[in-house]
């Protein structure tokens, strides 16, 4: 059966504010088909910027979302029970490689280290995927490519990648933009006045500053456009900063203190 490859094709532009070189440099490594490691902080834009690229190159683009369950037979497929016997269910890394899509696998070191080690024939000159399972060994399509993405700062070192993964990608590193990009970000992304939108990026420095003395993570350009959402729903700057920006980072009654504080003195 021929996969329709057009479920997998972004129709319309995500938007997207460059940083840097890093549109050129991830062309570039597409054109060479080199696989890509994605690394910076939650929320700080990577998984935008794989789909904007995917839009831009007009190539399909399958995301598969990491967790500690994934086996090796939910990236590369397994032997469905039906009517009619048994039948090949390809899972979306196999889908990938046969289509020639781009793979994104989201957050990989949450994936049992037994699991990943199935990316590996192709990361190299083979870029092939056997399915033992099935005795079948896919050759990659000329236009596939492999994408990681993770958090080096927020994993533990039971969960870091290994070196013979890290060793077979190319990497880019990303961080939260820069705070004028950032505030234009959140204004385009809710519509919400610049001002609002300095003012979010300022209450997200302040809790970014924290990282490492109280909070794991600081607040994300994400979270920042949930607070903007909410406050162009209606709600007070303050209220919507405490629900969208604070209480999903921490439990910590003196952190939470702190940043209330500070929200109060931005919107005050």
């Amino acid at each position: 059966m021929t996969t329709d490859t057009r479920q997998y094709l972004i129709d319309q532009e995500p938007y997207y504010q460059p940083q840097g070189d890093e549109i050129p440099l991830y062309e570039a490594a597409y054109e060479e088909r080199l696989p890509v490691m994605v690394k910076g902080p939650t929320g700080c834009g990577k998984s935008r910027f794989i789909e904007h690229m995917a839009w831009k190159l007009g190539r399909p683009l399958i995301t598969v979302a990491c967790n500690e369950d994934m086996t090796a037979s939910d990236l590369v497929g397994r032997y469905l029970l039906d009517a009619d016997g048994t039948r090949w269910l390809d899972g979306p890394l196999t889908t990938a490689a046969r289509i020639g899509a781009i793979c994104y696998l989201d957050e990989i070191v949450e994936a049992r280290q037994d699991t990943t080690v199935v990316i590996h024939p192709l990361t190299d000159h083979r870029r092939t995927l056997p399915l033992d399972k099935k005795g079948e060994l896919v050759e990659a399509h000329p236009d596939f490519q492999l994408v990681i993405s993770y958090n080096p700062g927020y994993q533990s070192l039971m969960k870091d990648l290994k070196q013979s993964t890290k060793q077979r990608f190319s990497a880019m590193n990303f961080d939260y933009p820069a705070p004028g990009l950032e505030a234009d970000i959140v204004a385009t992304e809710t519509g919400c006045d610049p001002e609002t939108a300095a003012r979010l990026v300022k209450i997200g420095e302040t809790a970014r500053n924290l990282k490492g003395h109280g909070l794991d993570e600081g607040i994300s350009t994400r979270l920042l456009v949930y607070a903007a959402r909410l406050i162009r729903r209606g709600i007070g700057g303050p209220s919507a900063c405490r629900m969208a920006l604070v209480d999903p980072i921490t439990d910590d009654e003196d952190i939470r203190s702190t940043l209330y504080h500070a929200i109060d003195a931005v919107f005050g």
